[in-house]
């Protein structure tokens, strides 16, 4: 992660390396015998790429995924051997690295396959395996369906490259209206397409895969020989729907979620009625109430519109209201009218997670935002120490 843990400030995240390994157990017998793939791109979704890539594996998965060559080569540093899929052509000027690292490339244009075989030859390796992608309707990165036979024909022409696999990636398997559900089946019928072309043309892959987290869990026709899961990694389904569809495909696991942001009271004031805390003095307290500090805010990625979408924290395993705007470091909490439930120095505050029988989820939290749950975990920020537990030793220390 490159952070050490704080021992000055408390605010913290837990990660629980063995709800990863519970979610990609879950996952991996869903989906089999196609393979798993944990996705731990942007530094495993905020939760720390190489613990998470570790107890992934341990947990099912067979294969992982990164979106950049450096998240690939920093994994290849640390000892891991698995399979590290590039989920983007890579640049020009980090070809090479990426085949160093032995990496496997997607590739999409016939440039990047043109640089591709310059550093195999210049390497002087036997050959090297490419993903190639085909953009059925996502129209972000991809070859386009016209263009996919003279890309596969490319590749087999080429004594220093061979064909791994053909993959593309589901917009919307996460919607729940006929729309969305209609999309979806255009893009597997149009990946279908591509396929069936390129076999006849003689460029069978010996891989496909397609299926996202949505699509692993909501539309089984697109697991094909590989899934590649992210958000389900961490302990959470893109929509509840979805999280109701895995239970009953499981009958009735659950994910664990894997993340829970914590601090600690660091002050405690009783502050008169109408008085209004923090930057703006945008809300009057109603009664003379409890306010508490705590030493986190929108630095550590804490949503400065958290207060005014109604966000609120765990104290004292009951949920309590911001009580102002949320600052850089800081958040104030209205924990109620003074003497109704004793608030002191050191008190634990949970802002994602479980606390008594009550528990706030980075769901929750988007839902509050309009944003998605992917967002609000990968903003939050380094220099809050993630602690990791259930972490295996160190065979080797």
């Amino acid at each position: 992660m490159g952070v050490v843990a704080d021992r000055w400030r408390p605010a913290w995240a837990d990660i629980d390396l063995d709800a990863v390994r519970h979610n990609a157990g879950i996952l991996s017998r869903l989906v089999a015998p196609a393979a798993l793939c944990a996705v731990v791109k942007a530094d495993g979704y905020g939760h720390g790429d190489l613990a998470v890539a570790k107890a992934a594996l341990e947990g099912g998965a067979t294969w992982l995924a990164v979106a950049l060559v450096e998240e690939g080569v920093a994994l290849r540093e640390a000892g891991i051997e698995a399979p590290i899929l590039l989920l983007s052509e890579p640049p020009v000027g980090g070809m090479a690295e990426a085949v160093a690292r032995r990496l496997v490339p997607t590739v999409y244009t016939a440039g990047g396959l043109e640089a591709l075989s310059r550093v195999v030859a210049e390497a002087e390796l036997p050959s090297v395996a490419v993903h190639l992608k085909v953009d059925t309707g996502m129209h972000r990165v991809g070859a386009d369906p016209a263009d996919a036979l003279a890309l596969a024909d490319a590749i087999a022409a080429d004594h220093r490259l061979e064909l791994g696999a053909v993959w593309t990636h589901l917009a919307v398997a996460d919607g729940d209206d006929p729309d969305d559900r209609d999309f979806t089946a255009l893009q597997l019928d149009r990946f279908d397409t591509i396929v069936g072309a390129l076999t006849a043309a003689g460029h069978r892959p010996p891989m496909t895969h397609v299926a996202n987290t949505a699509g692993t869990i909501g539309v089984a026709a697109s697991r094909h020989d590989m899934v590649r899961c992210g958000l389900a990694l961490y302990g959470m389904t893109p929509t509840p729907a979805l999280a109701s569809a895995l239970s009953d495909a499981t009958g009735g696991l659950r994910l664990e979620p894997v993340l829970s942001l914590r601090s600690r009271v660091t002050h405690v004031r009783d502050l008169a009625t109408g008085e209004r805390p923090s930057y703006g003095r945008r809300r009057p307290l109603a009664v003379h109430s409890t306010v508490a500090t705590v030493p986190v805010g929108y630095a550590d990625g804490v949503p400065r519109r958290l207060f005014d979408q109604g966000g609120e924290v765990l104290i004292g395993g009951a949920r309590r209201p911001l009580a102002g705007v949320v600052t850089m470091d800081q958040i104030v909490v209205d924990c109620g009218p003074v003497g109704s439930a004793p608030v002191a120095l050191g008190d634990e505050v949970v802002l994602i997670g479980r606390q008594g029988t009550e528990e706030i989820t980075a769901g929750e939290w988007a839902e509050l935002l309009g944003t998605i749950s992917y967002e609000v975990l990968c903003n939050i920020g380094p220099r809050v120490p993630r602690i990791l537990h259930g972490q295996h030793p160190d065979p080797s220390s």
